[in-house]
């Protein structure tokens, strides 16, 4: 599959998501149909109520991400942050709280159905600091050193290019500034069974295909320009898990090559110039 293929499935299965969110429905792409209300084991469970207790429901139930990068982030009064691939925006909100009045939040997708979504969201919430930008996380419209954090949640794993997202961040980001996101990873190489199902589309969108390895995500963000990189595992994903998100693909075989190669995790970085820590 070529990387504009790869760029047209993941637009459209996130637009198909944003479309069931907006009827009341859940944005799980990747679930299958035993699970509910989206509860997979890559995206249930990531915020506790007393962040999340005065959002709109919509804005939980369209989260896709497989962390919480607003606490990873550690962010301060009057920033400025970029969320790539914002989705339904509960991330963007929750980093706007965080930065208050003097800060503001960027959102940045590529699809008109989230970005209605995440606006609409933004409205019900109140929050003023908030603008929702229409592009791509390989090209992100924002002036050179402009951020000062760049946070994700889930998404760099779907990008086709990520050298390039790598030094797009890298771009926007004021010197001292840093990122923080939250991604799937593995160790190893991707079995090419888990590779394939990319044209299927459930893995990929349920963040495991597109996982890079543990240490070549290490150097991508040291090539692009970024010091001080951190990797935290979090949850192993085990065979039990992938049968919970795993559709339309032979279950049976593909499971037992998840177990223990996959997992969620937080990743830091900063731009040279930083005089303190995260």
């Amino acid at each position: 599959m070529s990387t504009h293929d790869i760029k047209e499935v993941v637009k459209q299965k996130y637009g198909q998501a944003a479309l069931r969110v907006s009827k009341g429905g859940s944005s799980c792409c990747g679930a299958a149909p035993g699970i509910k209300d989206g509860a997979d084991p890559i995206t249930s469970n990531l915020y506790d109520a007393g962040q999340t207790g005065e959002l709109p429901e919509a804005a939980m139930t369209a989260s896709l991400g497989c962390g919480n990068p607003t606490v990873l982030a550690e962010l301060k009064p009057g920033e400025t942050v970029l969320d790539l691939g914002s989705g339904g925006g509960i991330d963007v909100l929750l980093s706007a709280k965080r930065v208050g009045p003097s800060g503001k939040a960027y959102g940045l997708d590529m699809r008109d159905e989230m970005l209605a979504l995440a606006r609409e969201d933004q409205r019900q919430a109140g929050i003023e600091n908030v603008e929702f930008l229409r592009g791509e996380i390989e090209n992100i419209p924002l002036p050179d050193n402009s951020v000062d954090v760049v946070i994700s949640n889930c998404v760099i794993n779907l990008s086709a290019d990520k050298d390039r997202t790598f030094r797009e961040a890298f771009r926007v980001l004021k010197p001292g500034g840093r990122i923080a996101v939250s991604d799937v990873v593995v160790r190893g190489e991707v079995p090419i069974e888990i590779r394939r199902s990319v044209e299927l589309c459930d893995l990929w969108i349920g963040c495991v295909a597109g996982a890079l390895e543990l240490s070549e995500y290490r150097m991508k963000l040291a090539a692009a320009g970024f010091e001080a990189i951190t990797i935290e595992p979090t949850p192993v994903y085990k065979a039990e898990d992938a049968r919970k998100f795993l559709e339309g693909t032979d279950t049976d075989a593909v499971a037992p090559l998840v177990d223990g190669k996959f997992m969620s995790a937080f990743v830091r970085a900063k731009t040279p110039g930083s005089t303190c820590g995260f």
